[in-house]
């Protein structure tokens, strides 16, 4: 397809390794901006309206994506689709994906957002949330959900242009979101003194904005990702293109989450102040988790469109450049937000029990992340060939697998809040290595029937 337009970028020809980096350096950015959302709602309502307001917004985490990761999961297949179309030069398929991709979201995020509504509190109950923090955690939960049509539309429409190498535009449109957040949220907990609902709100307006502003972007583009309202409609054939492709990596967030969700239940048998440890410290593993996450998104685009364009034997080079950025990058982050733990937790709270606990969580989980990025760059390779059972599957057995049974087991016979925290860097561990072998095996016969179309050609 002829590079007309600046904002996009030929995956198919020219040096790997530049072009991941100018691909992924605007996509930390943006992931950066899009997770300082919930920063700012944890650092507001910690510091203005308390501890037990921080731990209700902080526990809500994994219940949240518990729920949304299935319809979240289904923009993967969005990337996949149109980055796979785009790099075989196929506009009007193009085109149908993404008109398909925005009524998904925009439907699918209605439907999930009710589910969510229905049965926060009872989920809350079952993950043993503190009696002192649960009505505040549903009424955070509660508004976040009322939202999600726009939180899905932005996510969907974010995921179009970074199929076309466009990471820079959803970086501007989430600075503008991100000022509007974090004004809203001083205004609504320190003025108007409204507490969790003060956070919840101004996250959901934010993303609204954001979302206003990547329709917008796709509406007045001049090519075949360009959005006509007219023709917003399911696509039968891309809509199970999708399916099959997001689906498997929406049931694997899930999962995911399902494990999360036993963790945080277990983190909050020791009471709310090591709750609010916890969730101060996973949002600062955060940030070094989406900066690594930008090398996933970089492996599965980039793959798709060397898979799509006919430039297969790329791949390989592709994944060296990405499993090499991604485990410096988190080698470096990790250490840093280890040894800069104190003064980072002291943001979130003042309390010195808050802050030993969350030092504890990152020692164990926050200083060997890189192999979390391994392991997912290694899932977006996967994705990106058109595998999505296989890492799904692997994934589930490695890390929810793992994860339980040492929960079950480890954790069971010594309930130490180190104990639980080393299921996360072994289960990383040998995931990332199963995954390795599943991709020697899938990138061989991908390189085998070239060779065979080509003897045949």
């Amino acid at each position: 397809m002829k590079q007309t337009r600046t904002y996009e970028m030929d995956m198919c020809n020219g040096p790997i390794p530049g072009k991941v980096l100018l691909f992924s350096v605007p996509l930390m950015l943006t992931s950066v901006l899009q997770l300082l959302f919930n920063a700012a709602d944890i650092v507001v309502v910690g510091r203005y309206a308390g501890s037990t307001a921080l731990a209700a917004v902080g526990c809500t985490g994994a219940l949240i994506n518990l729920i949304v990761n299935v319809l979240m999961g289904m923009s993967i297949g969005t990337s996949v689709l149109v980055a796979r179309y785009y790099g075989a030069n196929r506009p009007q398929d193009v085109s149908e994906t993404v008109h398909t991709s925005i009524a998904i979201s925009f439907f699918g995020g209605i439907v999930f957002g009710l589910v969510g509504m229905l049965i926060c509190r009872t989920m809350l109950q079952v993950m043993s949330t503190p009696e002192d923090v649960i009505d505040q955690a549903a009424l955070y939960m509660r508004i976040y959900f009322a939202g999600l049509p726009v939180i899905a539309v932005y996510n969907f429409g974010s995921a179009v242009l970074r199929a076309v190498g466009d990471t820079r535009r959803p970086l501007y449109f989430l600075t503008i979101a991100g000022v509007v957040n974090v004004l809203l949220n001083l205004l609504c907990v320190i003025v108007l003194k409204m507490g969790v609902a003060g956070v919840a709100l101004p996250t959901v307006v934010s993303q609204a904005v954001a979302a206003s502003l990547v329709v917008w972007c796709l509406a007045r583009s001049d090519g075949s990702i360009r959005l006509r309202f007219s023709r917003v409609r399911v696509y039968g054939g891309k809509m199970r293109e999708i399916v099959k492709i997001g689906l498997p990596a929406g049931i694997q967030g899930s999962v995911f989450s399902i494990s999360n969700v036993v963790i945080q239940s277990s983190v909050n048998s020791f009471g709310s102040t090591v709750t609010a440890g916890n969730a101060a410290a996973a949002n600062l593993e955060g940030f070094v988790y989406v900066i690594m996450n930008s090398f996933y998104q970089a492996a599965l685009t980039f793959t798709s469109q060397n898979l799509g364009g006919g430039r297969p034997e790329r791949i390989r080079h592709i994944l060296f450049s990405c499993v090499g950025m991604v485990s410096a990058f988190g080698l470096v982050l990790g250490l840093s937000v280890y040894f800069a733990g104190g003064t980072l937790l002291r943001i979130y709270s003042v309390d010195p029990e808050v802050v030993k606990w969350g030092l504890i969580r990152l020692s164990l989980v926050g200083a060997p992340y890189f192999l979390c990025g391994i392991m997912d760059t290694m899932v977006g390779m996967m994705r990106g060939l058109g595998y999505s059972l296989t890492p799904m599957a692997v994934s589930m057995v490695g890390v929810v697998g793992v994860r339980l049974s040492w929960i079950y087991t480890v954790f069971a016979a010594k309930r130490t809040l180190q104990s639980l925290y080393w299921s996360y860097p072994v289960s990383w561990t040998i995931t990332a290595a199963v995954h390795i072998v599943c991709f020697i095996f899938a990138y061989r016969k991908v390189m085998s029937s070239r060779a065979r179309a080509l003897n045949h050609a």
